[in-house]
């Protein structure tokens, strides 16, 4: 992976509609500092109250995240438990507890990996050592690591402390703050399959130990006798014998309950229940650190009560996001919230009256992508968790890149899998959950509801939550889509026809097993929602066969139909892949008509083995193709090249992977990319760009993967390798906003980026270019480690290593002539690397010692050795080492084009021929003129360095003085004329117009625009160029002879040296 990791994605976003949040912490001391669980997207920091955000969990093992607590006697120290708390059929799960010492800097695992969803961690506020675990434990299977588990000892060892059976784990667990031994949990028991949700059962219940959990009782007076489902608890901070409980019943009912005696006794005081979703998805409860008896509720909409759960009334979400999670306060500021629900953080400074939301946080969860072919720039879209169905561009013409305002929403709820007619960008198609069909008109934004529907007489479709939709490789107005059976329209949705029956196995639900048994109609069923069971996972068409279908459902079944759906084929069995796998894609190959890849997946029967397999003959017999990808990533999609057969790429629970012999060897893609699933992929074919949609940290772009094309076990052998090289965009970015990135609308402003302008070069070496004394250290480390000497290698040896020069690879681009126009520098480490050419000449300014002052960029980003743009045209570039200061030719070269993205402006300008010689022409002039404004700096500070010796020594001073004056005052003149009067300039009056000055008018009209040098600019430039003339002749004269000449005079003198003469003596 590491050879490949120069091939780095690009994040895009968007924050637009941000993502679920899992938990937040407010650190105690500085209340700017938080810390946000995502609930699948890391763990992210602030420093300044949101205005700038860290990601500080990308590189651990686990994404989805439950809870976060500080320590409470060493807030630098972070707890995190892995693995989401909400028991959704999306969720992903985690790998115990992770704890850091330095504020998130670096993470340790201490255990617990087989609890999959902590609930909440409790630290003793008298004891950094006493910790208590709440583990929800494994949602899809029985057993692993559930219950309370308490430390004594840091984390080091842990002791599980209050469970249940193997279904039944922990939800939460709350300290007394008067008295840490007094420790409260409600116990939950619960289990999800691919069909449905029992969330509560007999062992749900809350429990109190009054000796740090040595031994416990259920507490039940006043409570429900029923079984109970998820239990949220928390203590008043105002008078801690005051506790609430929020409560699940069954039918999607339960009450709020309140306790004045620590828990011994309860009453109910209210039917209010956490809806929406399902109270799995919420059942969180906040006492107020600020009001008696105020507790807020999470829930679809918030809720609130400021009479201890007698009332309770909606907190107020105008213009917020829906579906709440988490909920911090401040200390100091009773009016402050800051809420943590579906759509992201959103800030109250008013108890909810009002909220601000925080658009700078990336972490959108995407299902699905899919990606058009308009021109210049494709576009992307996809289906999200709560955030709709997004589409923006892929990248922008502007030097601020991609910020929120380019995306838009194309159909609101949970979006899934889209669709864009390859033929016509303004044809969209999206869907909400459940199947809810629409075409969107890119022109107008108008929608069109084109869900097929069953005929008068049968039965309602069991839509899957996230339907299948496939435009025909054969006819871009035939779309396929799937319920329980398929369907096919010729009209692009206007219509449909059923060309399957019912395609699953057609099991009820209700009547499978679930924990052990079937449960009655009475128990915590939660599948409101969630997909209907039996139905149409995933479909394909063969691009070489029409008609060549494939479809896969979500109880175990593939199948085939080879005349357009007149007939199917049914299969029920895979290879190693057990029963009723759950088919997440399929996809027809692209070059052989008989070949099918599948990806399927039992992670909801609790096996997290990745399963990728081939069929050769259409689905009779099938291979595993999963090699060597690593357990627990189970597998989303699978993408094939469009021009190497051999090249695949699969979207895993943690990553992506590509193999290039078909699945031999997988290797992942760590460029640019954290710990994340890609729950989809896909191939914009035109640009040979990967994206990929991430659950939890938006879309990524690998631009340009065509090098992979090439991999090969041979080719990798090669000492360096140079790969094919896109075609360059040649224009003028925009400049919507001023300045690059964000500009001037602060630091908070979200802006993802562009990738590089112009053309991006892609090469590889075998090994790392090194110097001599990184090869002898390498060798004494070795050395070493076998317990042999290393001597010094002598003084004639550490001179060679001091002087030589540092290696680095370097990047000839030459025009059609042959003419050298760039030469680049690029890292000399072994693997795959990119460097960007702006498709610019070298910068004509003077030289500038960049080492001394530390700046190798300008202020503003701008690469300081960009000149001139290049004209359109053909070009080759050169791969070549440069070792101790000698250039090597490696023998590899490309050749490509740089082409003009706009057909010109709304006026007729000059050919861009004209337009490039044109800057030239000034470029060059702009050289001259640099260098003269140097060499006057210069003349200058010789002659004044003249000065001071003369009047520190005995010499004659009439016999230099005229001479000096003479030379000091024509040097003075000369910089007035090239830049003008600097006591003028001091109080802006203007002066005669300097060369300085005109040659700004020309560049400044210029530079902006591919329009071509208008009348004025020319004339403004001859001018210059001609005043320039005689400044340079006088120059000349003065650097030349006169000040020379003047020089010697002082060396016959034996006056002290001064700059720029030759050294002194014989």
């Amino acid at each position: 992976a590491k050879t490949f990791a120069g091939l780095k994605f690009r994040g895009i976003g968007p924050a637009l509609m941000s993502g679920r949040i899992a938990d937040i912490v407010i650190h105690p001391d500085f209340p700017s500092v938080w810390y946000v669980a995502v609930g699948s997207g890391g763990v992210w920091k602030t420093e300044n109250a949101g205005t700038t955000w860290t990601p500080i969990f990308d590189d651990q093992a686990s994404y989805s995240i439950g809870c976060i607590t500080l320590d409470p006697q060493n807030p630098n120290i972070v707890w995190v438990g892995t693995g989401e708390n909400v028991s959704g059929r999306h969720v992903g799960y985690g790998d115990g507890v992770y704890r850091s010492r330095d504020g998130g800097k670096t993470w340790e695992n201490l255990g617990l990996k087989e609890s999959e969803h902590i609930g909440r961690i409790a630290i003793s506020p008298k004891n950094s050592k006493v910790v208590y675990v709440a583990a929800q434990g494994p949602l899809w299977s029985p057993g692993g690591d559930r219950g309370l588990y308490k430390s004594t000892d840091g984390g080091a060892t842990w002791e599980k402390i209050l469970g249940g059976g193997e279904y039944t784990g922990v939800n939460e667990v709350l300290l007394d703050p008067r008295d840490p031994n007094v420790v409260f949990a409600s116990t939950h028991q619960r289990f999800r399959n691919v069909a449905a949700l029992i969330d509560g059962g007999p062992e749900s219940g809350i429990h109190k130990s009054t000796d740090g959990g040595a031994t416990w009782r259920k507490l039940t007076k006043g409570l429900p006798e029923e079984d109970m489902g998820k239990i949220g608890l928390a203590i008043s901070p105002q008078q801690p014998d005051v506790m609430y409980a929020t409560i699940e019943l069954a039918h999607r009912k339960g009450g709020f309950y309140r306790s004045e005696d620590g828990g011994e006794s309860w009453k109910k005081q209210s039917d209010y229940v956490s809806g929406g979703t399902g109270p799995h998805y919420y059942q969180e409860i906040f006492a107020s650190p600020h009001q008696f008896d105020r507790v807020y509720q999470m829930d679809v909409w918030m809720h609130v009560t400021e009479d201890g759960g007698a009332t309770m009334e909606p907190v107020g979400e105008k213009h917020k996001h829906v579906d709440n999670h988490a909920l911090a306060f401040r200390e100091d500021d009773p009016y402050y919230l800051l809420a943590g629900c579906d759509g992201g953080l959103y800030e109250s400074f008013d108890l909810g009256e009002h909220w601000k939301f925080v658009a700078n946080l990336p972490v959108t969860q995407f299902y699905k992508v899919a990606v058009d072919y308009d021109e210049p720039f494709y576009h992307i879209v996809g289906g999200t968790q709560d955030n709709s169905t997004q589409y923006g561009p892929s990248r922008t013409d502007n030097i601020n890149g991609i910020r929120n305002s380019d995306w838009r929403i194309i159909v609101g709820g949970d979006g899934h899998q889209p669709a864009i007619d390859p033929t016509n960008p303004d044809i969209i198609y999206g869907e909400w959950q459940q199947g809810n069909l629409v075409r969107h008109d890119r022109r107008t934004g108008e929608i069109t509801f084109i869900q097929p529907q069953p005929a008068e007489g049968e039965p309602s479709e069991r839509f899957n939550w996230d339907s299948p939709i496939l435009i025909s490789p054969h006819d871009p107005a035939r779309l396929y889509f799937a319920s329980q059976r398929v369907w096919r329209s010729d009209d692009r949705g206007d219509s449909w026809t059923p060309i399957s029956g019912d395609l699953s196995r057609g099991l009820d639900r209700f009547r499978q097993p679930m924990m052990g048994r079937v449960w009655s109609y009475d128990a915590i069923w939660d599948t409101y929602a969630m997909s209907m069971y039996g139905n149409v996972t995933s479909l394909s068409e063969s691009p070489l066969v029409e008609g060549l279908l494939y479809a896969g459902t979500d109880d175990g079944l593939i199948q085939v139909s080879e005349d357009g759906g007149k007939s199917w084929r049914k299969i029920d069995r895979l290879p190693g892949a057990g029963e009723f796998f759950f088919v997440n894609d399929i996809k027809a190959d692209l070059h052989d008509p008989d070949t099918v890849y599948v990806c399927v997946d039992q992670h909801k029967r609790g096996d997290f083995t990745p399963y990728v397999l081939r069929s050769t003959d259409r689905g009779r017999t099938w291979t595993s193709i999963a090699g060597d990808l690593p357990e627990r990533h189970i597998v989303w999609r699978l993408v094939q090249d469009h021009v190497k057969p051999g090249l695949l790429f699969v979207g895993t629970e943690f990553g992506v992977f590509f193999t290039v012999d078909g699945g031999g060897q997988w290797i992942k893609l760590t460029g640019g990319v954290p710990t994340i699933p890609f729950r989809d992929l896909a191939i914009q074919r035109r640009e040979n760009d990967l994206v990929g949609a991430t659950f939890g940290r938006g879309f990524y772009v690998l631009d340009d993967y065509s090098a992979l094309r090439s991999v090969s076990a041979e080719s990798l052998k090669q000492e360096a390798d140079l790969y094919p090289v896109r075609d360059a965009w040649w224009y003028i970015p925009r400049r919507p906003m001023g300045g690059r990135g964000p500009a001037w609308q602060g630091s908070a402003f979200y802006v993802a980026p562009n990738p590089p302008f112009g053309a991006v070069f892609t090469y590889y070496l075998r090994d790392t270019l090194k110097t001599r004394a990184e090869a002898r250290k390498e060798d004494e480390k070795q050395a070493v480690e076998k317990g042999e000497d290393t001597p010094t290698p002598g003084w004639d040896a550490l001179r060679e290593e001091a002087r030589e020069l540092e290696p680095a690879i370097v990047l000839t681009v030459r025009d059609e002539s042959g003419a050298i126009v760039r030469r680049l520098t690029g890292p000399a480490k072994k693997g795959m690397h990119r460097v960007a050419w702006s498709l610019t000449y070298p910068s004509t300014r003077p030289w500038t010692d960049h080492a001394q002052s530390g700046e190798d960029v300008e202020p503003n980003g701008v690469d300081r050795d960009a000149g001139a743009l290049v004209a359109p045209g053909t070009y080759t570039v050169e791969l070549a080492k440069r070792v101790d200061g000698k250039l090597i030719d490696l023998g590899k070269s490309q050749t490509f084009r740089v082409v003009p993205l706009r057909d010109g402006g709304t006026l007729p300008g000059a050919k861009p021929a004209e337009v490039v010689a044109f800057r030239r022409e000034l470029a060059e002039l702009q050289r001259a003129s640099g260098g003269a404004g140097r060499v006057l700096d210069e003349a200058a500070k010789r002659l004044r360095a003249i000065r001071e010796t003369i009047d520190r020594s005995t010499a004659d001073y009439s016999a230099f003085a005229a001479k000096l004056r003479d030379l000091e005052l024509r040097v003075a003149d000369l910089k007035e004329q090239l830049s003008g009067d600097p006591r003028r300039d001091v109080v802006n009056e203007p002066g005669p117009v300097s060369i300085g000055t005109r040659l700004w008018f020309a560049d400044a009209g210029t530079r902006s625009s591919l329009y071509g040098p208008t009348p004025n600019q020319r004339a403004s430039y001859k001018i210059a160029k001609r005043r320039f003339a005689e400044l340079r002749a006088s120059l000349n004269r003065i650097v030349g002879t006169e000040l020379p000449e003047l020089e010697q005079r002082l060396n016959a003198a034996g006056l002290p040296w001064t700059p720029g003469r030759i050294v002194p003596g014989e």
